[in-house]
């Protein structure tokens, strides 16, 4: 009885992990939004086509892109597919533009991210 008991702990405990492991890759999520370059949008609210030279140049030095969602105010960062890459050129390229972003979202400590996988 007592190899019994220790099997079924041991396989709820695999369980367990293995749904937390999952829970950890990220959800798959497509928003539609505008991109937008995070210091100008965040501390003095600038946006909009008369933005958008400003836009393309903080994206290309390094300046984190967001994506804040159409009809919400939610924001989410975007990181590339893969670490030390940069974002997509189809993301520069498009600052200051309505598109969809498809990728898996993450949440961490209050921050929205979305890995961009695909841009519309």
């Amino acid at each position: 009885m007592n190899r019994l008991a220790t099997l079924g702990i041991s396989l709820s405990l695999a369980i367990g992990l293995a749904g937390a492991a999952l829970a950890d890759d990220g959800a798959a999520k497509s928003v539609t939004g505008n991109l937008e370059d995070s210091h100008c949008y965040g501390t003095m609210g600038a946006k909009g086509a008369g933005h958008k030279m400003c836009a393309l140049k903080c994206a290309a030095k390094g300046i984190p892109v967001a994506l804040v969602e159409k009809g919400t105010d939610k924001i989410f960062v975007l990181l590339p597919n893969k670490d030390q890459s940069p974002l997509p050129d189809d993301v520069l390229h498009r600052m200051e533009d309505e598109v969809t972003i498809t990728g898996k979202e993450y949440s961490k400590g209050g921050v929205n991210f979305l890995v961009v996988d695909s841009v519309k």
